[in-house]
């Protein structure tokens, strides 16, 4: 726990200095130079994500308590959720299934990262580069965050069969690590960072659905309760924000150059649902 406390500490301190950092013109600059530029990137981007709450507004901790409130109405009918969706466990096609267990697997995820990344890093293509650096600096800071949180809350999976309130605390079984999903935190965030290279909403809610369809195949395989799930998610959704944010600062290829660097929320209510938008 100690060696966690200072890596995170250590990653935090690196962001605190990056953050004054803006664009600047780098000039001609070789493989060894683009490749250790972005490394760096990584990890920087990694200890900017973790920083973020030090900084948070009145708005980002409704957000938070929004995310949280939420997460708690999953928790209330999490044993509901998943005797209906594993009750139709064999309803659901293999291949879904498969799916959604091999594109939620580390080795998998960082495989599709390395391969974009190192595509843009030998063709020069910086727009590449960056959306590789996006990939793997996200994938590191909610898999090492989602990793730690399992093992701290040690929450009984479904398939465990001791419902949604066992909790065994670094109980060390693989059974006592559902609490977020990995399979839903690694595959919603590659979607949510290919998705940004679109405009098309069309193409867009395709990718979308293929980053929620392994955290969903994890319910139905009784891996998981839907409040990791959903969590899993949102957990994904911001850290990638986080990180992009910090992205804007060195790299001249941007995703969003229309957008302004304030942050703000919407609310919006109805009868039977809640919705939040936010925006970096």
């Amino acid at each position: 726990m100690r060696i966690v406390v200072l890596f995170l500490l250590f990653l935090s301190s690196i962001s605190l200095h990056a953050q004054n950092d803006f664009i600047i013109d780098r000039g001609e600059t070789d493989l060894w130079q683009d490749f250790t530029y972005d490394m760096g990137n990584v990890f920087q981007g990694v200890g900017f994500a973790y920083s973020r709450p030090l900084y948070w507004d009145k708005n980002d901790l409704l957000v938070a308590g929004g995310v949280t409130a939420a997460t708690l109405g999953f928790y209330a009918v999490d044993d509901n959720i998943t005797r209906e969706l594993t009750g139709q466990r064999d309803d659901i096609p293999e291949i879904l299934l498969d799916y959604g267990y091999y594109a939620g697997a580390p080795q998998n995820n960082y495989g599709l990262s390395g391969a974009i990344y190192l595509t843009g890093l030998f063709t020069k293509n910086e727009k590449l580069r960056r959306t590789g650096v996006l990939l793997i600096s996200s994938a590191t800071a909610t898999g090492f965050f989602q990793q730690l949180t399992k093992s701290a809350t040690g929450r009984a999976r479904p398939s465990a069969g001791l419902g949604k309130n066992h909790f065994r605390p670094f109980g060390g079984s693989s059974e006592f690590r559902s609490f977020p999903s990995g399979h839903a935190v690694l595959t919603f965030t590659n979607a949510h960072v290919i998705a940004k290279q679109f405009e098309n909403p069309w193409v867009k809610a395709g990718i979308y659905t293929l980053g929620v369809v392994p955290g969903l195949s994890r319910i139905y395989e009784g891996k998981h309760f839907a409040s990791d799930v959903f969590l899993s998610w949102a957990l994904s959704y911001f850290m990638v924000e986080a990180i992009d944010l910090y992205l804007d600062r060195k790299y001249e290829q941007k995703y969003n150059d229309n957008r302004t660097k304030t942050t703000s929320l919407d609310l919006n209510f109805t009868l039977n649902s809640v919705g939040v938008s936010y925006t970096f």
